[in-house]
């Protein structure tokens, strides 16, 4: 008897695996790369708006002292109360932007999660033009 069809089977599973194993490879190399990219912007992000809130609170700070040296004759306690009605309303809204962002869902993986989609697709397709 012939070994000829096991041989040829194996081959072929052998070669399924193989391409399996790429796929996975492929996918996984990806999904890194979102990793890495999704770290990288968040970093700048925090590095960016930690800056900016630092300095902008100090030049506001700056500012409402400017002001109430300015007119401390006439207008002392009213410089100071508009400065910490500001100051706290522009807090109040940072924290409900905060709070709005949140809850919004992260889009980390969403290019793997398309990728492994359109693998799904083309094997319900083949499968499909396969079947008599």
């Amino acid at each position: 008897m012939s070994d000829a069809p096991s041989g040829g089977v194996l081959d072929t599973l052998r070669g399924l695996l193989v391409t399996g194993i790429a796929l996975a490879k492929v996918r996984l190399e990806l999904l890194s790369t979102e990793v890495r990219e999704e770290k990288a912007r968040l970093l700048a992000i925090l590095a960016y708006g930690g800056a900016a809130i630092f300095l902008l609170a100090v030049g506001a700070v700056f500012l409402a002292v400017f002001l109430t040296v300015l007119l401390w004759d006439s207008h002392r306690l009213l410089v100071l109360g508009l400065a910490a009605a500001v100051f706290l309303l522009a807090g109040a809204g940072a924290a409900m932007t905060a709070r709005r962002l949140a809850g919004t869902p992260a889009k980390l993986f969403e290019a793997s999660l398309e990728e492994l989609k359109r693998d799904q697709l083309r094997a319900e397709v083949s499968g499909k033009s396969q079947s008599p």
